[in-house]
């Protein structure tokens, strides 16, 4: 082995200018995209003794200092169809896609957890990686797609997106990211106002908000008669029945008894106080 003729500071020796024990291990500093690859073809000229000769790169060398786009795909209910998105991402060029139907607020996201990972990996071994979606509203919202946004920074992975007001490409250096996450923000305050502002207005015109009821005077007689008893929460729900409805037979929840009482107490106060 110390008869290889390799110059110092080339592949075939270790870091300390020695010969190495085999040839193309994680110790060749001057190939990092090697660093945790355990088999290598060796070509017949790279043998111990043999003169040092400079070769052609390999093809596969150039390839990973190229540029690969991840696609990501994810729509917020069981019913909601993909295809619009990942019909897109294969227009554009992109063939892996991760999919996924999940909600927004879901904290947990399989799909979208293995595409950064793989990301990752990639970048690591010194190629550019971008992660193609839709839509920026497919990514998140709030907090989630700040957090997202800084995992991605730190990462060097870039976003590009196909529509949208953020259509294009963006470095993971940008500002884009935290614009992402004060857009998704400002939008989820807006529909929730939208939201409040619709239930005000039924209720101005005497329609229902929500689900069919549950409860009823018969069971909100037996509830405060309960409580009398000083009965929990808990207790009182476990002894009332649900008379009508999907529901039918069931007890109603210990929140369900809670407002309901709740409801009866502010309707008792209000009266006590106008009269």
């Amino acid at each position: 082995m110390s008869s290889c003729a390799a110059p110092a500071g080339s592949p075939c020796r270790t870091g300390r200018d020695r010969v190495a024990a085999q040839y193309h291990t994680a110790r060749f500093r001057l190939v990092p995209r090697l660093a945790k690859t355990l088999a290598v073809p060796v070509p017949p000229l790279r043998r111990p003794g043999a003169a040092w000769t400079e070769l052609p790169r390999p093809p596969a060398a150039a390839a990973a200092a190229g540029h690969v786009r991840i696609g990501y795909a994810r729509a917020s209910t069981v019913r909601q169809s993909l295809d619009t998105q990942t019909d897109a991402l294969r227009a554009a060029g992109v063939t892996k896609i991760f999919a996924e139907k999940v909600s927004t607020r879901a904290v947990i996201r399989p799909e979208m957890d293995k595409a950064v990972a793989l990301a990752g990996e990639i970048r690591g071994s010194g190629a550019a990686v971008t992660i193609v979606v839709h839509e920026h509203k497919r990514l998140g919202r709030g907090i989630e797609l700040a957090a997202l946004a800084e995992q991605l920074r730190a990462a060097g992975i870039g976003l590009e997106f196909l529509a949208g007001e953020l259509q294009g490409s963006h470095d993971p250096a940008g500002v884009v990211f935290t614009v992402l996450a004060a857009l998704s923000g400002m939008e989820r305050e807006y529909i929730r106002d939208r939201t409040l502002e619709g239930h005000e207005s039924a209720r101005i015109r005497g329609k229902s908000i929500g689900g069919a009821a549950v409860t009823d005077d018969a069971m909100l007689a037996a509830a405060l008669h309960l409580r009398g008893q000083e009965m929990s929460l808990r207790d009182i729900a476990a002894k009332l029945v649900i008379a009508t409805g999907k529901k039918k037979g069931q007890h109603p929840s210990p929140a369900t008894v809670m407002r309901m009482l709740r409801e009866h107490d502010e309707k008792t106060a209000a009266a006590a106080a106008s009269g």
